[in-house]
């Protein structure tokens, strides 16, 4: 690499807030499946502490060898609902307990995989997980949770979205800041390791380690210097920059994997932005020429964002998977909330956006007093759009009680903070209460 190339690189990291925002190890505890629920939480726990022990510090020595930061170390594992199933326990929170003194016993940030996977049915095991998640995610504090209850192959479960809408409220009556641990998917990836929504799928290898690299600045100062070109010149120096990103993430993943002897999963693209100014993707989509992000010509430009990165994301490694996009988390955005406060950025155009990024309503937060059909039938339109258009979507939205439209909720950290954002009081009860399945689309049939 010659020396403008890694002055390049280096100002990208110190001025426009370029990091590898994760390290994600997946973990598979398929071999700790056993009838005694304390003999397989103890093989889990011994399992995540053996196979994850250097992670940490391997992340951390690179980030000094590299100079590259690297926010978050992460680790995600099986689906506890397919783990726990041959316990016959009644509720899987000692399951949650278990990866939680996990995580906190090797450094990691997070750990997703409290998850089940029901988009066709249930199964014993899911059933008893979807219900333990309110206690689970209450006494824990690493712990991320994850529903499928949708598929472009096998259609939408009514029954889960139902539930899952009673879960959120669950939850706000306990903590609404669980809500954040909490996403409910359509088309579930099995190598995201971006969370909550990230769990280790059972196609993938025992142990792999995945990286998500983020850039919202970069690509915002590239787009600074071709104001007023054309969109192909704009999707052109989108590609560039997204492939020059996802070289970094190749080679700090892959020297990661070797250090710690694990496979190497996938780089995952996502401009998954923070609060902080200089990292947003709404500004991204402004640079683009929108007066402010939600106005008309919002979801063209977003379009044409996410399929640019993709664009110059797959040129760079052979190996990109997770989401890879762009997330449009509404308090984790600051141009997201500031269009949200003014009231140009609402539900429905955000839901419009999901259509065309990486997934969907994320870190909406809606007033306390939305009924759980409501919080379905959310659910429900978003794996619509997922289902339809053979993508990941996904809802992780925060009922707050005592709030209305016009207060906000801070989160803190990397959730930022929120405005409370209108929802249809129209009520949606008795499509919801219905239940059943929304059948498959007809280009499901791929055979």
């Amino acid at each position: 690499m010659d020396l403008r190339r890694i002055m390049e690189t280096v100002n990208m990291i110190d001025n426009e807030n370029l990091d590898l925002r994760t390290t994600t190890m997946g973990i598979s505890l398929l071999d700790c499946i056993d009838s005694d629920s304390d003999r397989a939480c103890q093989k889990i726990y011994d399992k995540i502490t053996t196979k994850a022990e250097n992670l940490v510090k391997v992340a951390r020595e690179l980030e000094t060898e590299y100079g590259i930061p690297i926010a978050n170390k992460r680790i995600t594992v099986t689906p506890i609902s397919l783990i726990a199933a041959a316990s016959g326990d009644s509720d899987y929170v000692k399951y949650a307990v278990t990866l939680d003194k996990a995580a906190k016993a090797v450094g990691v940030d997070l750990i997703g995989g409290f998850s089940a996977l029901v988009h066709k049915g249930y199964q014993n095991g899911d059933r008893v997980l979807i219900k333990s998640i309110p206690q689970a995610l209450k006494e824990t504090e690493r712990v991320c949770s994850s529903v499928n209850v949708g598929s472009t192959r096998s259609g939408i479960n009514m029954d889960a979205v139902k539930e899952m809408g009673q879960i959120v409220i669950e939850n706000e009556k306990i903590n609404p800041l669980n809500n954040g641990n909490l996403v409910i998917f359509c088309n579930a990836v099995e190598d995201n390791p971006f969370m909550a929504g990230g769990f280790h799928g059972v196609g993938e290898s025992d142990v792999a380690l995945n990286v998500g690299v983020s850039g919202p600045g970069v690509v915002k100062t590239a787009l600074e210097k071709v104001k007023g070109e054309s969109m192909d010149v704009v999707a052109e120096t989108i590609k560039q920059t997204a492939f020059k990103v996802t070289r970094m993430g190749q080679l700090v993943g892959q020297e990661a994997s070797k250090r710690l002897g694990v496979d190497f999963g996938i780089v995952d693209l996502s401009l998954a932005p923070t609060p902080a100014q200089g990292d947003s993707v709404a500004n991204i989509l402004e640079e683009i020429g929108l007066e402010s992000v939600g106005t008309h010509g919002t979801t063209a430009a977003l379009a044409m964002l996410n399929d640019a990165v993709k664009k110059g994301g797959i040129m760079a490694c052979s190996h990109v998977g997770g989401l890879s996009g762009a997330f449009i988390p509404e308090s984790e955005d600051a141009g997201m909330i500031t269009a949200a406060e003014k009231g140009i950025l609402t539900v429905d155009k955000l839901e419009a956006m999901t259509a065309v990024c990486s997934v969907g309503l994320d870190m909406i937060a809606v007033p306390g007093d939305t009924p759980a059909e409501t919080i379905s039938a959310m659910i429900a339109d978003e794996a619509a759009i997922g289902m339809i258009n053979n993508k990941t979507t996904a809802v992780r939205v925060i009922p707050v009680p005592g709030k209305d439209v016009g207060d906000s909720i801070e989160f803190g950290g990397l959730f930022g903070y929120a405005p409370i954002m209108p929802v249809h009081k129209e009520l949606s009860a008795a499509m919801i209460n219905r239940g059943g399945r929304i059948p498959a689309p007809v280009h499901s049939f791929k055979n």
